[in-house]
């Protein structure tokens, strides 16, 4: 149990400094239940406690755990260099919070992205010990074959890697589409492997990380929250 000052809670939440989160305070524009409270030192319970600043409802939450379809065309930077950055995409609530990417995307890569302002958990789903799967959608320029898909399989050349790297699955589900399952996080991947297995991408959406899905009601360019049953469906590795 943690009990915080009101002024406190807003600030852990991103809502600004002390001084900001004291005016919105004592302008009136935020509610705890269906009541406006101008007391910055009023205290609550965190765990679970509700709030509204300017009448949008928040949940306190010590971390955030995000999902993200993300669209082609942005990088995941805070500094970008050629494109908007994926960041931008949140309201400034969230960015004030120091959110990352959890492993990046290419700026022409879509699909699932998470984000997080948890070291431990941004740690776990970017260490290469952890072997996580991460499934793709891969849209290749030249029709495929079972050959390529057995070179995938069997692992393919990098000029980075000792060793042969391979798909842990591989499916062909249309002349020009692959499924393809890798466990890496390495620079451009899937692009350099299907490059190595004689072909060329020329989309690629990631669909699932561990067990959880890109899910499918969530749009383009939008983000939702990541609650308990979908982390544990993250932490998942499906066979």
């Amino acid at each position: 149990m943690s009990i915080m000052q009101l002024e406190r809670l807003l600030r852990s939440q991103g809502f600004g400094s002390r001084s900001e989160c004291r005016s919105l305070i004592c302008s009136e524009r935020v509610r705890v239940g269906t009541e406006r409270c101008v007391d910055p030192y009023a205290e609550f319970e965190s765990d679970g406690f509700q709030f509204s600043v300017d009448n949008t409802g928040w949940t306190y939450r010590k971390f955030v755990y995000l999902a993200l379809n993300k669209p082609a065309n942005y990088e995941c930077s805070h500094q970008p260099k050629h494109h908007s950055s994926v960041y931008s995409l949140l309201p400034d609530v969230l960015r004030n919070r120091r959110i990352q990417a959890v492993g990046r995307l290419d700026a022409d890569t879509t699909g699932l992205l998470l984000l997080s302002d948890d070291g431990q958990f941004i740690h776990t789903y970017t260490s290469p010990r952890k072997h996580i799967p991460k499934v793709y959608d891969v849209t290749v320029k030249h029709p495929l074959d079972e050959l390529q898909v057995a070179a995938l399989l069997d692992g393919v050349c990098l000029h980075d890697s000792l060793a042969p790297v391979a798909a842990v699955r591989c499916e062909i589900r249309s002349a020009r589409l692959l499924r393809m399952t890798v466990t890496e996080g390495r620079y451009h991947l899937v692009k350099r492997m299907v490059a190595a297995a004689g072909n060329r991408v020329d989309r690629l959406n990631r669909q699932s990380i561990g067990g959880l899905a890109l899910p499918e009601s969530l749009p383009i360019g939008e983000w939702t929250w990541l609650e308990t049953a979908d982390l544990a469906r993250l932490a998942q590795h499906p066979q």
